[in-house]
């Protein structure tokens, strides 16, 4: 098995980055979270607008905060609580504490207020931050990568080009024993006579289809009876029809593994190959599950040119099209358009394989050199379209 250079985790997880991370936990605590950052630029705070109210979204926030702590790519983390929200601070701190030690909270209202909050978890990340100095990378094999399959800004090429293109690395990953997360599932619509008969066994294709079926009712009655020819947009300017051929497109980032595994939207998976992770299509609260499932990297295809990363991990941008590539070179990491000029796509996916292979030893992708690293952005059912 092939190797690359990453962080050995006292858990056995391998980070291919080595963030000191400010986790608000309600959107109250943002400004200690950003005196903190202020104070020590070598962090990165992940600012949202959530952490109050009650119910199944706050259950999921949790899930994902605390599992953005354990990412392997997380070297250190301080959450801050402000202490009169529904998510706890400490409780969060505690439960990332199991895998990684290097965690701390703060609550304002309990620790003495703004100032004395933020001087308390200043002295923390100062003492990570020279902390981490002392780590190196070291060689390990590709079945410790996890790579988050994504797509945005979709055009009528993207499914015979890029999302084609990232299916063959997926399936590279998968061979390396490593493992790959799809998401989207409110872009599965349509999909039960591929995707429904991908899983490794009969219960795990019954769940796919659940899972396509839910999101068809859930498109109705959000959308109307018109919901199959409702697309963005982009999308339409993009050359696209319907749903369903948006979605046929968007599955081919799977590749032809089969599905070992059905996860909740920020999950971590508990399997190595191919899992479905059962999220949104807005494209920030997609990669804010796959980074809380474990995903060391997100891979991004894009018919129309998104720009945006996420805070604290590596996000590779693949266009669909040379002139979005051409149009924003400074942005875009591969072109996957060169397979309308001849380009075969293993030939394709094989460059797609070595640039994975440069980022997982280090580079930085186009987005974190422009620091477009986005926001963390909690997902809420009622923008599940």
């Amino acid at each position: 098995m092939e190797t690359f250079k990453g962080y050995i985790r006292k858990n056995g997880g391998v980070g291919i980055r080595n963030h000191v991370l400010i986790i608000p936990t309600v959107s109250c605590a943002n400004g200690v979270a950003k005196m903190i950052e202020k104070a020590v630029p070598e962090t990165i705070a992940l600012y949202h607008g959530a952490g109050c109210g009650k119910g199944p979204e706050i259950q999921m926030h949790s899930r994902l905060l605390e599992n953005i702590g354990k990412n392997p790519n997380t070297f250190a983390v301080v959450y801050v609580g402000l202490g009169c929200e529904t998510l706890n601070a400490r409780k969060i701190a505690e439960n990332v504490k199991i895998i990684n030690s290097n965690t701390f909270a703060t609550v304002i209202q309990e620790d003495g207020g703004t100032l004395k909050s933020s001087e308390m978890a200043i002295e923390f990340v100062k003492e990570m931050v020279e902390k981490r100095k002392g780590l190196v990378r070291e060689d390990v094999p590709f079945s410790k990568l996890t790579i988050g399959l994504e797509c945005g800004g979709s055009d009528a090429l993207s499914g015979i080009t890029a999302n084609p293109a990232i299916g063959f690395l997926s399936d590279w990953i998968v061979n390396q024993g490593g493992r790959t997360i799809l998401t989207e599932t409110t872009e599965f619509l349509g999909t039960k006579d591929s995707l429904g008969k991908q899983g490794a066994t009969t219960e795990i294709c019954k769940q796919i289809c659940y899972l396509i079926d839910k999101g068809e009712r859930h498109a109705v009655e959000i959308l109307g009876p018109g919901a199959s020819r409702v697309i963005s947009p982009g999308n339409m300017d993009g050359g696209m029809s319907t749903i369903q051929e948006k979605s046929l497109g968007c599955i081919r980032k799977a590749g032809h593994s089969l599905v070992q595994e059905i996860l909740e939207h920020g999950e971590i998976p508990t399997k190595q190959g191919l899992c479905i992770m059962d999220g949104p299509g807005y494209d920030t609260e997609s990669m804010t599950g796959l980074c809380a499932g474990g995903a060391q990297l997100t891979i991004f295809s894009t018919g129309r040119g998104n720009p945006v990363g996420f805070p604290c991990m590596p996000v590779i941008k693949v266009t669909s099209n040379s002139n979005i590539f051409n149009s924003m070179p400074g942005d875009m990491d591969i072109n996957a358009g060169v397979i309308l000029e001849g380009v075969t796509l293993e030939d394709l996916g094989n460059q797609i394989i070595e640039y994975v292979k440069d980022i997982a030893n280090g580079e930085l992708t186009k987005s974190e050199l422009n620091d477009q690293g986005g926001i963390l952005c909690l997902y809420s059912y009622s923008r599940s379209f």
